[in-house]
């Protein structure tokens, strides 16, 4: 089994919903192949740097996983397949430095993954108490 990073950009015209569902699918593929997936990272939509297929965005989602060389043409066969995907690549970590380089990655994925996602509530809660500060300070008399 060698290590392999997927990345893979889904439409952006489909729901949050649907996009969830087509990267599932994606994951599925990997796995029905015999693969192990090791680590996954959302990078979550952005602009693309030329338009594909009229779209000018996509959501970006990167796959960190081992899988039998043999599995590998099945897969990306897969992808071609898939009307969800504008685009993707699959980058393989051969070498004792590049898998060095992808054992950081899946660390680096695993810890943002389990990293406690900001939200807005907690963003607006943290915002509040500074624009309060100057509000509450009376000013002095003469």
């Amino acid at each position: 089994m060698r290590n392999y990073e997927n990345l893979v950009i889904v439409k952006p015209t489909l729901t949050a919903e649907e996009i969830q569902a087509s990267i599932k699918e994606i994951e599925e593929v990997i796995t029905a192949n015999g693969g192990e997936i090791q680590a996954t990272s959302q990078m979550g939509m952005r602009k693309l740097a030329y338009p594909i297929n009229k779209n000018e965005r996509g959501f970006y989602h990167v796959i960190y996983s081992s899988i039998a060389p043999s599995a590998i043409s099945e897969i990306e066969r897969r992808f071609r397949i898939n009307e969800d995907l504008l685009r993707f690549v699959t980058i393989k970590y051969d070498t004792n430095r590049e898998v060095a380089a992808f054992n950081a990655m899946v660390e680096k994925a695993k810890k943002d993954a389990s990293a406690p996602a900001k939200t807005e509530e907690t963003a607006t809660a943290e915002e509040a108490p500074a624009a309060e500060a100057p509000a509450t300070e009376a000013p002095a008399a003469e």
